[in-house]
């Protein structure tokens, strides 16, 4: 068991639930930066679940690795999909929380995948 591994997925699923708690609850910050990008507020519970998922299935790859790949390709797609919404939305300055987390995630995956 890679230890490297099992401190990325810890730390990002711990941001993924605070993210989607933001969500879930009506985090001002959290609104205001998805729907200026036009991200609908109907969207958000589905945002938050997927988040939810990927954190937990993260977790669960640290004792069944490829659960955790699985769901760290999940958060690299889900990411890299927050991050192409903020660049066709002209959001430069919101574009770095999604883009330090589709890094980590993707550091999650290598990890993962080099560690199974």
């Amino acid at each position: 068991m890679s230890i490297a591994y099992v401190v990325v997925a810890v730390v990002l699923a711990l941001g993924l639930v605070a993210s989607a708690r933001g969500k879930l609850v009506g985090d001002p910050r959290i609104v205001t930066a998805l729907t200026g990008v036009g991200v609908p507020r109907g969207w958000f519970p589905w945002l938050a679940t997927a988040e939810i998922a990927g954190g937990l299935g993260l977790l669960a790859g640290i004792a069944y690795r490829p659960l955790g790949i699985a769901a760290a390709i999940g958060v690299v797609l889900y990411f890299a999909g927050a991050v192409i919404t903020h660049v066709r939305a002209g959001d430069t300055k919101g574009l770095a929380a999604p883009g330090v987390i589709l890094v980590v995630s993707a550091a999650a995956l290598t990890l993962g995948a080099l560690s199974a």
